[in-house]
């Protein structure tokens, strides 16, 4: 899972932390998990697949310009749970060794676990009460292949892309002031699975 990350629209009940924030920028690093799908053919060409993965951690760094420290590795993390439902056409017909694949489809994101870190200074004080990443919907755009290995077990890979955004909201260490962000995530996804037919 590699993402494409980045933060917008900051405003907190703090002109301090509005000052502060101005021209923030925000990263996520890759990560890896295990997914389980099930596809299922509605007819020669035309099939629906479910996904569901282990939720990945993600971490994420920010930098403040205006801050008294720019760098903050490490900022947050949280998990992602994006159980995926994705429409796909086959090329091909069915017992041919190559089936290349078209997809759309949608995810619901979930965020769990969300955590700031806490040793750094200035991130504790914007968010050592709480953080939290809003659930949202997102499109699902997906192409790959599947090789057939005989007429049971197969190789699937695959990549989609999700343009995903959470909205993210901080409340300071006082407990007095709240800061709310639009964190952009777009996600591109490599998948590759090992399949077996029933």
């Amino acid at each position: 899972i590699v993402p494409n990350a980045s933060i917008s629209n900051i405003s907190s009940t703090s002109p301090t932390y509005n000052a502060l924030l101005k021209d923030a920028s925000a990263s996520i690093g890759s990560s890896s998990t295990v997914v389980f799908s099930g596809l299922y053919m509605w007819t020669d060409n035309i099939a629906t697949e479910l996904t569901l993965g282990i939720p990945p951690t993600m971490t994420v760094d920010l930098t403040t310009p205006n801050g008294t420290s720019v760098n903050h590795n490490g900022a947050a993390t949280a998990k992602a749970l994006t159980p995926s439902l994705v429409a796909k056409y086959l090329f091909n017909n069915p017992g041919e060794t190559w089936r290349p694949y078209l997809g759309l489809g949608v995810t619901y994101a979930s965020f769990s676990n969300v955590e700031v870190n806490k040793s750094d200074y200035m991130v504790n004080v914007l968010a050592g009460t709480s953080a939290s990443l809003s659930s949202s919907w997102a499109p699902v755009f997906n192409a790959g292949t599947i090789y057939n290995i005989n007429d049971k077990w197969s190789i699937n890979a695959s990549i989609s892309y999700v343009p995903l955004k959470t909205d993210a909201t901080f409340v300071n260490l006082a407990g007095n002031q709240t800061t709310t962000g639009t964190l952009t995530i777009n996600p591109i996804e490599y998948v590759i699975r090992l399949g077996y037919k029933f």
